[in-house]
């Protein structure tokens, strides 16, 4: 973007959100992710993040053998696609500052993440507990590490951009409902839908109400943090999140 001056807070507000910064801020968490996986895939470590499970396994049954590859191909071509054209639309420059400033509102919106939801959680339920501890077998640090990173770009690739949205336009074409009225209950779902998601398969959670509950109010964190400031920080915002809470174990 040319002779745009990143000094005013809308500015920046509105250019974090474009594709071009917002999907290539994205793309380190995928790297790591993709690294790790095939670093740990042997033996008992070889697990993957299970959203991402979910997306091959779509991938998969119209493919085969080909579909993680083909699953691979998609995003990554869908994403430069994104990416090309934007830049196209308004310029080739980018700014680091950008990044740098869309990575400290990140680390930012982590720290607060866990306090804020936890509060509004403690307040539906009237009272406070600790959320619950995976009930299914246990993972290495470095394998946990890699699931983690996974939830920031394939939770709310498959949580908040396709769930969400296929809801609210499923609401809007089949019940007639207005967007706005579509997308808040589609919110509403997606994020209960999110919150069970995490009590399934092996390494799923013992289901508790509170983490119950606090896993939806995440969802609904996640899903107003998509719609106000786009995929990237949302992504980076869920991974640093989950990491801090895997540091602090």
């Amino acid at each position: 973007m040319t002779g745009t001056s990143f000094s005013a807070p809308s500015a920046y507000w509105q250019v974090s959100r474009a594709p071009r910064y917002s999907l290539l801020f994205a793309l380190p968490l995928l790297v790591f992710y993709q690294v790790l996986a095939v670093l740990l895939a042997h033996g008992a470590r070889s697990v993957r993040n299970g959203a991402d499970v979910i997306l091959q396994a779509l991938f998969t049954a119209v493919a085969g053998a080909w579909g993680p590859p083909l699953f691979m191909v998609c995003l990554i071509g869908a994403g430069l696609w994104l990416v090309t054209r934007d830049l196209r639309a308004h310029g080739s420059r980018l700014r680091s500052g950008v990044f740098a400033a869309m990575l400290g509102e990140s680390i930012a919106l982590a720290l607060i993440f866990g306090f804020a939801v936890g509060s509004v959680t403690s307040g539906v339920l009237g009272m406070l507990q600790t959320l619950a501890v995976p009930g299914g077998p246990e993972m290495d640090w470095w394998t946990r590490l890699m699931v983690s990173l996974g939830a920031g770009i394939y939770e709310e690739l498959l949580f908040r951009v396709l769930l969400v949205g296929a809801l609210a336009a499923a609401a809007r074409a089949l019940l007639g409902w207005r967007p706005l009225t579509a997308g808040v209950a589609a919110t509403f779902a997606g994020a209960a839908i999110f919150s069970a998601f995490h009590y399934i398969g092996p390494y799923g959670d013992r289901w508790q109400l509170y983490s119950f509950a606090f896993r939806m109010v995440a969802g609904l964190f996640f899903s107003g943090l998509y719609l106000a400031r786009g995929f990237g920080i949302t992504a980076w915002t869920h991974a640093l999140y989950d990491v801090l809470l895997l540091m602090m174990q």
